[in-house]
């Protein structure tokens, strides 16, 4: 009985990873094709003419119009177009503070030279000698940071095991520890609890720090990094 189990733990841990992954594929390519599919002309739909449906369609289509809108607004009729489009908009009282809201967040998440939530750092919260995961988002700006005294960065403080809900942290950069492990591993860190923690390769790092200091003639100082914390 008890290899019976072992065998169906390490079944269930290959096989649900995979199940799990490709349900919510599945479930992502059938809300997309509910939204697109219907407005696709009769006879460009092959659900029409087939004997059975063809999942994913309608999320070929939508990537084809997205990416012929992104090339039309490239060029100099299109940002015309778009300008006064976003004129338009403007001028609604309730519509332009959500559209300009959600048009900057995705400028600024979806630019190529943005650092924004490429960090995974540390500071103490809720108090001090209680550690907490952040994700550094940018660094602050605008009113916020005319009224502190420091230089402050904004860290999104994730909550365990849902990390797309949070708190919005406005920190000073000397408090904030960076670590060297990337978004997606922290992310599972958060969403595990603690129980999946990337590998970090701490002698590579002491090595490291060793030929430096013999290379500059000065014994080896210990970094401030996540390892040196006291363990709980």
């Amino acid at each position: 009985m008890t290899r019976l189990r072992n065998y169906f733990l390490t079944g269930f841990i290959v096989t649900a990873p995979l199940a799990i992954t490709a349900y919510l594929a599945w479930s992502m390519i059938g809300w997309v094709d509910s939204w697109v599919k219907p407005y696709i002309p009769g006879r460009y739909n092959p659900d029409n003419y087939l004997p059975f449906p063809v999942p994913g369609f309608g999320l070929i289509v939508a990537l084809v119009v997205i990416t012929l809108i992104g090339f039309l607004a490239a060029n100099f009729i299109g940002r015309t177009i778009v300008s006064t489009g976003e004129n338009l908009l403007g001028r609604m009282p309730l519509v332009r503070s959500v559209y300009r809201g959600l048009k900057q967040i995705l400028e600024t998440v979806l630019s190529e030279r943005s650092d924004t939530f490429k960090k995974v750092g540390l500071v103490e919260y809720p108090r001090k000698g209680l550690w907490a995961l952040v994700f550094v988002a940018t660094e602050t700006r605008g009113e916020v940071q005319a009224k502190l005294e420091d230089e402050t960065i904004a860290v999104f403080l994730p909550t365990t095991p849902n990390p797309t809900s949070g708190y919005l942290l406005f920190v000073p950069k000397r408090d904030v520890i960076e670590l060297k492990m990337t978004v997606e591993e922290g992310a599972k860190l958060v969403i595990s609890a603690g129980l999946v923690s990337p590998e970090y390769q701490e002698t590579t790092q002491a090595l490291a720090a060793e030929a430096l200091a013999n290379k500059d003639g000065q014994p080896a100082r210990k970094s401030r990094t996540a390892s040196s914390l006291p363990k709980r």
